[in-house]
């Protein structure tokens, strides 16, 4: 294989999450599981915001959008690893591997910025009331939704691109779905300058949107404190505690996966790193906003209602 470049390479084989094929029925029914609420969850999401009037406003908007981006990140990536559960050899194209990798980017970075947009929206709520109705006006949002979007298909379109000058060794992905840095470690040529920019706008993304979650909830916390009613202050925190639950499991676990040396865990430990991640946390992220969100719950029954009476 060596000499071969990415031309010649016409497929790869996805190492999955497990060698031992008694857990590949156990794990094929666990994540059928997880994906059948995650796209329940999410499009029952967007079903109830699109059909209540009252839920008809910037911060629904959003979350409208990132039960979107969750629903299209996690079937980027769990079909085909359910597929790869019931089937002898984990065989994916190289186009295939190839496009997988560029939806993953796009939607991965497209979480990201949806949460910062989301944490500016609660900013303004809060610290900025009387102005939010001026502000956080249609085309705002639109605006900021564009913007994330725009933001993500030109990173994943860099990185992918990148990628794709790459020359293979190897043809064994350990991983169980063709991420970056799994890809890397096949190639015969440097990925010295790959790595830097990876990690460049891998940093930036996370550090600046970190930072600007960090800094509008600092300004809320702030907002917070100086209103003087118990119950003021508690209806004004139960507005953000779901968006927080969110940002603290998806910042958390891709820090781990691409902040970090690429020898510095083993592979058990980034293939958990990435389940969270991929699978998990679009599953929970509409339980967390359904579950934790008064209004959701009320336009929830009240459309229930509608289709029982």
């Amino acid at each position: 294989m060596v000499g071969e470049n990415h031309s010649t390479v016409t497929e790869f084989i996805l190492g999955g999450l497990t060698n031992r094929p008694e857990l590949q029925l156990p794990l094929f029914l666990l994540f059928l599981g997880i994906y059948s609420v995650t796209v329940i969850g999410n499009l029952s999401m967007i079903t109830l915001i699109c059909l209540n009037t009252q839920l008809h406003t910037p911060m629904y908007y959003f979350l409208g959008n990132l039960s979107l981006v969750d629903l299209c990140y996690s079937s980027v990536i769990t079909p085909k690893m359910l597929v790869n559960f019931v089937t002898e050899k984990n065989i994916i194209s190289y186009a295939g591997c190839t496009s997988q990798l560029y939806f993953f980017l796009v939607f991965v970075v497209a979480e990201s910025y949806t949460l910062t947009v989301m944490a500016y929206d609660r900013y303004v709520a809060i610290c900025r009331p009387l102005l939010y109705i001026i502000i956080m006006t249609h085309r705002v949002c639109s605006l900021l939704v564009a913007g994330v979007y725009a933001v993500a298909l030109i990173g994943s379109t860099i990185e992918t691109g990148l990628m794709l000058k790459l020359s293979y060794c190897e043809l064994l992905i350990s991983h169980y779905f063709c991420d970056i840095l799994p890809l890397m470690k096949l190639s015969c040529s440097s990925t010295y300058h790959i790595e830097m920019t990876v990690f460049f706008l891998a940093g930036f993304d996370i550090i600046v949107s970190s930072l600007t979650i960090l800094v509008s909830y600092a300004f809320i916390l702030s907002s917070i404190l100086h209103i003087s009613t118990t119950e003021g202050r508690s209806k004004a925190f139960s507005t953000c505690s779901s968006h927080l639950a969110a940002v603290g499991m998806f910042y958390g676990t891709t820090a781990f996966m691409y902040l970090k040396p690429s020898t510095a865990n083993s592979l058990a430990q980034e293939n958990v790193a990435s389940v969270v991640y991929t699978t998990v946390i679009p599953m929970l992220n509409p339980l967390i906003y359904s579950l934790r969100n008064k209004e959701v719950k009320a336009a929830m029954q009240k459309t229930l209602k509608g289709k029982l009476f």
